[in-house]
């Protein structure tokens, strides 16, 4: 670039010396020269220009290789990412999977043992009402047997009066047998 600055101004200060001079043929030689040396230093500048955008494409392309290479390192990273969590969220299923199973278990074992209690307080409840009812019946019972007991004093005394009766009958019959 520096290069043609300096073809530029020499351009420049030919052209000046040649106005200076004021002769035709020195202009004009100036002019050509101006003319060369402007076209040369656009060359120049054309030409740096060209490299410049050559080494900007390829560092855009170093770049644009490093955001790949970075861009796959995230995409690996977000794959094993994705693999841990899917893990993860299987082995999660798979335990509330086995607590529900679990938890189905437990209310099933929680109404047999309700449904085993309530058996087993209906037969309590049977077995009051039986002993209420033998009760009951042994009292009634008790009471017959007293009944029985009276009832054969009764009858032995009765029986002890008839036997005094039938000593007494068999006696006057004998008296009188015997009178």
């Amino acid at each position: 670039m520096t290069v043609a600055v300096v073809l530029v101004a020499l351009a420049a200060f030919a052209v000046v010396g040649a106005v200076v001079s004021g002769t035709w043929l020195v202009a004009s030689l100036a002019a050509i020269l101006a003319l060369v040396l402007g076209a040369t230093a656009t060359k120049i500048t054309h030409s740096e220009l060209m490299a410049a955008r050559v080494e900007a494409a390829r560092d855009r392309a170093l770049q644009a290789q490093g955001y790949r290479a970075l861009t796959d390192a995230r995409v690996a990273e977000q794959t094993k990412h994705d693999v841990h969590m899917t893990l993860e969220i299987s082995r999660r299923a798979e335990t509330i999977s086995d607590l529900e199973a679990a938890l189905t278990a437990a209310h099933q074992r929680a109404a047999d043992a309700v449904r085993a209690r309530a058996d087993e307080a209906r037969r309590a409840d049977q077995a009051e009402r039986d002993g209420q009812a033998l009760a009951v019946r042994l009292e009634e019972a008790e009471q017959r047997a007293a009944e029985a007991i009276v009832r054969v004093h009764e009858l032995e005394a009765e029986l002890d009066g008839m036997r005094s009766e039938l000593t007494a009958a068999q006696a006057a019959w004998n008296k009188a047998r015997t009178a």
